[in-house]
């Protein structure tokens, strides 16, 4: 079979540096699509990669959340044509299994695909990240992961699409299904934070309260649409949110993941909430829970994985949004594909609002 040779970032192991390698792929054949990368955001989910916290099967081809241009299909390939501007959707239902054939496709247990990995220079299989490993000048992949999406969106926007915008957008409109009399504070405004801030917005909440430790990240989420911002490093944001609430928010969505957010979201709840975690706790966190307090107030505890998003709906109605104006987005910083390194120090060091490679 033909063969594709391209360069793509890799990391060789747990906290090694970030390298800029050739990595050969078949060319597509069957249902698979040859897309030419035009932009890639860069992503918390790919540090705990790299760092060695999400998996230890090194090496990785990084880079998850792609928007590109199509350039070559395979022959059972239909509904996409070469010119195509798509999205990489990282979780596509399977369509097949009991929770798909029951109306459950968020549920899919299959939704993460497995995709081959790369072949390094010196002969390494490269897995890739999610599946994806896009921070890279092309990709190979199956085409249900592909979402056609209106050229007018700029690269650097389209990429959020994949992972930032859907996860955080869902997490509000379709996990905590956020309404008009709805106090909801969001936890952590990175990317995927203040994407739920603007979901819960778009859903028309009485109140949206982001909350963060780092106060430079407070104006972004004004802008999507917070009505109160609280800098969680000088003041206690519980004790705030319950006096902005009166008592607790009707919904709190935690963004960043882990035993330290996941209490304060505990803390911050009203009664009959629910309390939202869509950001990714590291392996082995655990967390003391109050079982009598939950039961005396009520409420849900949901997990929100990529938003309950389902690809082909929600990532085209993402797009109108922006393009109506209805959605805010932004980026935070781009940088040159051989600058990638650059990128996710900025991402570590909360500098950057959503740092985005474009080529």
């Amino acid at each position: 079979m033909a063969a594709t040779t391209f360069r793509a970032a890799v990391v060789r192991a747990a906290g090694a540096p970030l390298g800029i390698e050739p990595v050969t792929f078949d060319e597509p054949d069957g249902g698979d699509v040859l897309v030419r990368v035009t932009a890639c955001g860069l992503c918390h989910s790919d540090l705990h990669f790299m760092a060695g916290t999400s998996g230890r099967d090194f090496p990785y081809l990084v880079g998850h959340e792609v928007t590109g241009v199509v350039e070559r299909v395979g022959p059972a390939v239909s509904g996409l044509s070469p010119g195509d501007t798509v999205v990489v959707a990282p979780m596509v239902a399977c369509g097949t299994c009991r929770q798909c054939l029951a109306g459950r496709a968020p549920a899919c247990p299959a939704k993460l695909p497995r995709n081959p990995a790369g072949r390094l220079a010196d002969g390494a299989a490269a897995n890739r990240v999610l599946g994806i490993g896009g921070l890279a000048e092309r990709v190979v992949l199956p085409a249900r992961q592909l979402v056609p999406v209106d050229p007018r969106v700029p690269a650097q926007v389209a990429a959020l699409l994949g992972c930032a915008v859907p996860s955080g957008f869902g997490a509000a409109v379709h996990t905590a299904e956020v309404g008009p009399a709805d106090d909801v504070v969001v936890i952590g405004c990175g990317g995927v934070g203040v994407a739920a801030v603007a979901g819960a917005a778009y859903a028309g909440a009485r109140r949206v309260i982001a909350v963060d430790t780092n106060p430079r990240k407070l104006p972004a989420a004004r802008r999507f649409g917070a009505t109160d911002v609280v800098d969680a490093g000088r003041t206690d944001a519980a004790e705030a949110v319950r006096e902005i609430t009166g008592g607790g928010a009707d919904v709190v969505i935690d963004a960043v993941g882990g035993s330290r957010t996941f209490g304060a979201a505990l803390a911050m709840r009203g009664p009959g909430s629910r309390v939202v975690m869509v950001g990714a706790p590291q392996p082995g966190e655990v967390t003391d829970l109050g079982l009598r307090q939950l039961f005396l107030t009520g409420g849900r505890i949901q997990v929100s994985i990529w938003g309950d998003c389902v690809a082909s709906r929600d990532i085209p109605l993402l797009a109108d949004l922006y393009l109506s104006g209805k959605l805010p987005l932004e980026v935070g910083e781009t940088f040159a594909f051989g600058a990638a390194a650059d990128g996710y120090h900025s991402l570590e060091a909360g500098e950057t609002l959503r740092p985005v490679v474009v080529f």
